[in-house]
């Protein structure tokens, strides 16, 4: 890739000494297999631990009721950032944030589990159909 077309300032940022830096994060098991695990900007760091929100979308995927999710960073006086949910509900299911809750208890580690959780109708999306996530508020909500 040569570079962002009409964006310089990004082409620095992500074209480093010749190097095309993805902002993909990823494990390497013992065998040589590589797993991707999320990308840099995406990841929470709460309290001092690390938080993949794709992590979390793949626990709240499997929820019988969910039809599509989406886990962002949002800024949090006492731990920095924790995780807050977006998620859509299957066509007539009625979903609600302790069901989710509850689940995610029996999946994930406490400090995984997102602090805050809304039901949406929809999530932004690209023109091609993904998810747009820094469209999503970042701003905490109860």
């Amino acid at each position: 890739m040569a570079g962002y077309h009409n964006l310089a300032e990004e082409t620095s940022k992500t074209i480093i000494n010749g190097w095309l830096h993805t902002g993909d994060l990823g494990k390497i098991d013992v065998d040589g297999f590589i797993t991707i695990t999320g990308r840099k900007k995406d990841l929470i760091i709460s309290a001092g631990e690390n938080i993949y929100p794709r992590e979390i979308e793949e626990i709240l995927a499997q929820h019988p009721k969910v039809k599509e999710c989406a886990v962002i960073g949002v800024k949090d006086d006492v731990r920095g950032e924790v995780p807050k949910a977006f998620v859509i509900a299957r066509e007539g299911e009625n979903l609600e944030e302790k069901d989710l809750r509850s689940f995610c208890r029996e999946h994930l580690a406490n400090y995984k589990i997102p602090k805050y959780i809304d039901l949406v109708p929809d999530l932004p999306r690209t023109p091609t159909g993904k998810i747009l996530k820094r469209a999503l508020t970042t701003t905490a909500s109860a």
